[in-house]
């Protein structure tokens, strides 16, 4: 079991560091954007929804990382003083009650939509440029599906300090 948490963590950790070059490359569209709108006076269509596919690939991807490290947004006003036990404890309420029925829902209606993209052929029409949505969509499936494995190897992690009340690694 220990081989397979730490196969998924470095999956993730792999995944961010692949993913970072992202950031790298939406910089790039939206300065090119800048430029031609300021200097040459007019925009390109294809340079917002570029950036707006690019950061929202980057935030998707980046989900399995943040948790994987446990920087994820909390409220810590009570959870920060309480037991590093009743926070365990706390985690394991979230991710049963809400955070692994959220996680299907958004995997199994991105996995349609990712689905039927590919299927007809879904172009995205925000923009008259027109690009395939389905490696988009993909991206988001992957990400939900690496963000729910980080997600099961920290609920694995924290239900066995519960019961052995020492980490798991």
């Amino acid at each position: 079991m220990r081989k397979i948490l730490r196969v998924i963590d470095s999956i993730s950790d792999w995944t961010a560091r692949a993913i970072s070059w992202f950031c790298v490359a939406l910089v790039l569209v939206l300065v090119f954007d800048v430029i031609e709108r300021y200097a040459f006076g007019g925009a390109t269509i294809w340079a917002y929804e570029t950036a707006v596919m690019l950061g929202a690939t980057i935030y998707v991807m980046g989900w399995a990382y943040v948790h994987r490290l446990r920087e994820h947004i909390r409220v810590d006003v009570f959870y920060v003083h309480l037991s590093p036990r009743v926070q365990a404890i706390i985690d394991i309420i979230g991710t049963l009650v809400f955070l692994l029925p959220l996680l299907y829902v958004l995997l199994d209606t991105s996995a349609f939509y990712m689905v039927r993209a590919w299927k007809i052929g879904e172009v995205l029409s925000e923009t008259y440029w027109y690009p395939p949505a389905g490696p988009f969509r993909t991206m988001v499936v992957v990400g939900l599906g690496l963000f729910t494995l980080q997600v099961i190897a920290h609920f694995i992690r924290d239900f066995y300090f519960i019961v052995r009340n020492k980490a798991y690694d």
